[in-house]
């Protein structure tokens, strides 16, 4: 992502905050509670996604019909689903924003659906590297042996993980 321009803020309205939920909950379900807040902001800023402010920290993004956590949102609350875990010599890769490829990864959740978003781990410590596309579902992404699976989204040092508000 280029950098990042934030051009306005404002507090979203309870309807709102409702239907962002509903969106977060279709995509990782009872984990959304952990975003629960009585004020979430709307960044208007010149990325490709939605930015959304929990509590004045950037902890969720959303693009068309969806919505899911930012890596500091995952770290703040990590979830257990929709996981791509790749191994210790694709995390260099991943971490500088390289698209995920099918020979480093080691495993992937059953929850995962081809054009919505998922968080790719690292296998030692499962710790949060980027967020991304899925490109196949789960089960055509095991029968892959080779080439891309993921597309990077957001990624540890990018833009968004650096934003200042």
């Amino acid at each position: 992502m280029p950098k990042i321009t934030v051009k306005k803020r404002h507090v979203i309205r309870k309807t709102q905050i409702a239907g962002l939920l509903d969106r977060l909950r279709a995509e990782i379900g009872v984990s959304a509670e952990l975003f629960q807040s009585d004020r979430i902001e709307r960044v208007e800023t010149d990325a490709p996604v939605e930015i959304y402010l929990v509590d004045r920290k950037p902890l969720l993004m959303a693009s068309g019909d969806w919505a899911f956590p930012t890596l500091r949102g995952l770290i703040e609350h990590p979830i257990p689903e929709r996981r791509v875990t790749v191994d210790a010599g694709a995390v260099r890769f991943v971490a500088n924003g390289a698209d995920i490829m099918r020979p480093g990864v080691v495993s992937i959740s059953s929850d995962i659906r081809q054009g919505h978003p998922l968080q790719v781990v690292e296998e030692r410590y499962g710790k949060p590297l980027a967020v991304g596309v899925a490109l196949f579902d789960a089960a055509d992404m095991e029968r892959q042996e080779k080439g891309k699976v993921v597309k990077s989204l957001h990624f540890v040092g990018d833009d968004l993980w650096n934003l200042e508000i």
